[in-house]
């Protein structure tokens, strides 16, 4: 189901063109008849067309991308203001300053002196100056709330750039495409196409055409970002909502039968079936037959209850291995040996 209706397209009026003398030859595709001297736009590659630049902006925002929001028409200045800081994008609406993109350095200087600016107004220092210094820094900080105030939280190169009308916004467009950046465009019937990575054929010059795709892609941007979280609590907690900590203590509960796949097992020194834990199985058996070979020796790390046997403490309170007490017994057997044979001959 497209994202946007042909119903909510016609309504809007998309599918005004310009005039047929003032049209661009490669926007010949997308027309789909000529009616009173302008041209008809074709929406069914509107909608295909739409949904695709959708699914691009809202991958980009899934991932934690930034989506540059460009409009200096008054038919779209105020939209684009609205949903670009609705959805925390940052936006150009009222003059395209060169070197925007291509002389961004230059550019991070001057938004960093913006909120120095601000910062001073806020704390009230800029009151204690003398009225010309004061008003000077006034006069400079309305100038650039008004050229970079839309990009002041822009701290790198957007990832994807979107332009409500690319032959007006015809530096950007070429800044842009020099740094290339996707662009993502509204292209009316007199503009050029190949300048743009997602062409979204439509009516740039009405107010209900612009608003409705940039509210569009400014949805798919709230998509994204949702999309993000979700992705971010599951990489914390694991697909069932379980965090690490939990698994691990479970690990305790249950032993070795309960662990799950890729799941680190409790206590540094357990080993998994088949390698020491078969050992330990071995020796406990040669200990209850009564053999005396095994060592009996706990390996180290091994936590008890994880399939380790405690040794019991002997009377000085240290713990004695069961081939410490073997060793034991038998030098008292041959202590005692001499003694029987001395009283016989007494």
């Amino acid at each position: 189901m497209p994202v946007v209706s042909m119903k909510e397209l016609l309504e809007s009026g998309v599918h005004f063109g310009h005039q047929t003398r003032r049209w661009n030859p490669k926007m010949k595709p997308y027309i789909f008849t000529e009616r009173g001297g302008i041209h008809i736009i074709d929406l069914q590659q509107t909608t295909v067309l739409l949904d695709r630049a959708y699914e691009f902006v809202k991958n980009v925002a899934s991932r934690g991308g930034t989506i540059l929001f460009v409009g200096t028409k008054k038919q779209c200045q105020d939209v684009i203001r609205e949903e670009a800081e609705r959805v925390g994008m940052p936006y150009v609406s009222h003059r395209w300053l060169g070197g925007l993109l291509t002389n961004f350095v230059t550019i991070e200087k001057r938004i960093r002196r913006m909120h120095e600016l601000r910062r001073l107004k806020e704390e009230g220092q800029m009151s204690l100056l003398p009225t010309k210094e004061r008003m000077a820094m006034e006069r400079e900080l309305e100038k650039l709330e008004i050229n970079l105030g839309g990009v002041a939280n822009m701290t790198r190169l957007p990832d994807v750039v979107f332009v409500a009308d690319p032959k007006r916004e015809a530096i950007a467009t070429k800044e842009v495409n020099k740094l290339g950046i996707p662009l993502i465009a509204l292209c009316d019937t007199n503009c050029d196409p190949d300048e743009v990575d997602y062409v979204i054929p439509g009516n740039d010059d009405a107010i209900k055409s612009c608003s409705l795709i940039i509210r569009t892609l400014a949805r798919a941007v709230e998509e994204g970002r949702a999309k993000m979280q979700i992705s971010e609590f599951l990489g914390e907690t694991g697909e069932r909502g379980e965090r690490p900590e939990e698994k691990v203590r479970r690990s305790y509960e249950l032993g070795e039968e309960g662990l799950e796949e890729g799941v680190v097992p409790a206590g540094r020194g357990y080993r998994p079936a088949g390698s020491a834990g078969e050992g330990r199985a071995r020796t406990g058996a040669r200990q209850s037959s009564g053999g005396r070979g095994g060592s009996g020796a706990k390996p180290s790390g091994e936590r008890a209850g994880l399939g380790g046997r405690q040794i019991p403490r002997a009377a000085s309170g240290r713990t004695t291995s069961p081939g410490a007490a073997a060793t034991e017994e038998a030098s008292s057997t041959d202590q005692s040996a001499p003694s029987a044979e001395t009283s016989s001959e007494q």
